[in-house]
């Protein structure tokens, strides 16, 4: 293929031919190879440690501590939810894991100090169904909630109902109906205060029925349950899970659920979708988000790690005691939620001309 070499110095044909320079040339040959194998094997790892969300990223997380924020005070839903899987992801990860409450504004307040963690899957938001209403009760937010944060999973849901007391004279949902036309504006319900989840609830049946409603707003649900409960209010939108132990005892009676299906729990309570009222589906939901621009693969961790959890008989048999209905699944299932709660609320809110403190 090749012709034989032509040397014109004898003496420079010896050199070259010499084993010694031959020896020379190949090992030369040779280290040229191996460190340009050494140079794009550490230019390769170099791209991948600069990758957002990189391969190992999953693999060394959880790094440090890790916080469940909660903006709701002790007690509440998504203060209960953290608590249970806390001490749960705490034995799988083997670091620390601790419930943090920051309350107020409607859980606006640490809400927002969520948004500004950073975002290495160290700082978890556990929050509920008013994630998706304070925002439009404060437009002036520093913050856009859909935004400032990446979906995990959506742990669980629970039914709303149309309840009034056990003594009242409205036994089904079509007296109540009946009686807020003959006299609109009279009929009044309570709630735990203005632009609460059961508020806006409210407000929604009414916007979709026509009916014309008065609005007793309380400091907390204990007051707004306990008017309901002694009849000096005519109805409420309570929770399932509130409600359970009074329907059972009488106080309370449950004229129809605002859930897709009715409830195993009270078979014989008809939902509003059955009784006509065709958007009138509103349940209280909790679910689990990050700071916006977490690596993906923490993300899918954590929704991997949580929906393992969801699975273990001592947290369905807790959840299934508070009413709960376990969801779990993808973070897209918490996405989509969140992103049709914030919608639906706002338009409830313009449309009822409630303003909020902010």
């Amino acid at each position: 293929m090749f012709g034989k070499a032509n040397y014109p110095d004898p003496k420079l044909k010896h050199a070259m031919t010499h084993p010694s320079f031959v020896f020379s040339y190949k090992r030369l040959a040779s280290l040229r190879k191996a460190a340009a194998l050494c140079l794009a094997g550490f230019s390769l790892a170099i791209a991948n440690a600069q990758t957002p969300g990189a391969n190992n990223a999953a693999n060394v997380y959880p790094s440090g501590p890790v916080t469940l924020l909660v903006p709701f005070t002790t007690g509440t839903g998504a203060d209960l939810m953290a608590r249970l899987l806390g001490p749960k992801l705490a034995d799988k990860w083997k670091v620390s894991v601790v419930t943090d409450n920051k309350a107020g504004a409607s859980g606006s307040i640490g809400t927002g100090m969520a948004a500004k963690a950073a975002p290495n899957g160290l700082t978890v938001l556990v929050t509920a169904t008013a994630h998706g209403t304070f925002p439009a009760l404060m437009p002036k937010l520093p913050f856009n909630p859909h935004q400032a944060f990446a979906p995990v999973i959506l742990l669980g849901t629970s039914a709303l109902g149309v309840a009034t007391s056990g003594k009242s004279a409205l036994n089904t949902f079509k007296d109540f109906q009946e009686s807020a036309k003959k006299q609109p504006g009279v009929l009044n319900y309570s709630s735990p205060g203005t632009g609460s989840p059961q508020h806006l609830a409210m407000e929604l049946l009414a916007q979709e029925t026509g009916l014309k409603l008065l609005h007793v707003p309380y400091k907390g649900t204990s007051g707004a349950l306990t008017d309901l409960m002694g009849g000096h209010v005519d109805a409420s939108i309570v929770a399932l899970q509130t409600a359970a132990p009074h329907l059972q005892n009488g106080s309370l009676r449950m004229l129809a659920l605002m859930s897709p299906e009715r409830s195993p729990a009270f078979p014989n309570v008809p939902t509003l979708k059955e009784l006509g009222v065709a958007n009138g589906v509103v349940e209280t939901w909790y679910g689990v988000f990050v700071p916006a621009g977490t690596p993906p693969d923490v993300v899918a961790k954590l929704n991997a790690d949580i929906n393992a959890l969801l699975q273990l008989p001592d947290v369905k048999e807790t959840m299934n005691k508070q009413g709960l209905v376990i969801a779990g699944g993808k973070p897209e299932r918490m996405s989509d939620l969140a992103k049709n709660e914030l919608s639906r609320w706002a338009r409830v809110v313009e449309k009822a001309g409630i303003k909020g403190d902010n």
